[in-house]
């Protein structure tokens, strides 16, 4: 399907197989993210679907994050993306650095998708809404999954984990360079 995200080291998960992402970028500035998630499901805690809205802290969950950034720039923003349709964005001028919150006008469309075996989440997010640059500008993107087991624990998914506890934040984990496109996808 796409891009693998890798399990944290210190946090093993035996309920999950795989998680997977795939990224497009349309030529009108919108950003197109599919995650899917292989495994035990019932093993896992996920989220009933609910309407959408935005909420905090849904890391501690099950959900799936996008961290974008300009290319060449500190500052980035983080997107949440929980099963439940719930979604939460953060605008930060520096690592860890908090610079905003986002409000509706920012709310990405989702779908999500569900079989016995397997976890499929869609976003959209319109990268114009972040800024007029991000709409047109090469971007370093950072993808990963907090995966929360029936039990409580959690395992971290992401497309690089830097040394030590997992830090989606890290401006090393964003490595996906993603440019700017001419066409639609």
């Amino acid at each position: 399907m796409g891009i693998e995200l890798a399990c944290h080291p210190w946090m093993q998960s035996g309920a999950v197989g795989a998680i997977q992402a795939r990224v497009r970028r349309s030529a009108d500035g919108a950003l197109a993210l599919t995650f899917r998630l292989d495994g035990e499901l019932a093993r896992l805690r996920v989220a009933a679907p609910s309407a959408p809205r935005i909420a905090h802290q849904l890391w501690e969950h099950t959900c799936f994050e996008a961290f974008v950034a300009v290319d060449g720039a500190a500052a980035y923003h983080e997107f949440n993306f929980a099963p439940s349709g719930e979604w939460a964005g953060y605008a930060f001028s520096s690592y860890r650095e908090v610079a905003g919150l986002a409000d509706d006008t920012l709310a990405p469309h989702s779908v999500v998708r569900s079989a016995d075996d397997r976890l499929e989440l869609d976003a959209l997010v319109a990268l114009d809404r972040l800024s007029p640059v991000h709409a047109r500008a090469p971007l370093r993107l950072g993808l990963a999954a907090v995966i929360e087991l029936a039990d409580g624990t959690r395992s971290y998914w992401a497309l690089r984990h830097p040394a030590g506890k997992p830090d989606f934040h890290h401006a090393d984990t964003r490595v996906l360079r993603l440019e700017p496109t001419t066409g639609e996808w």
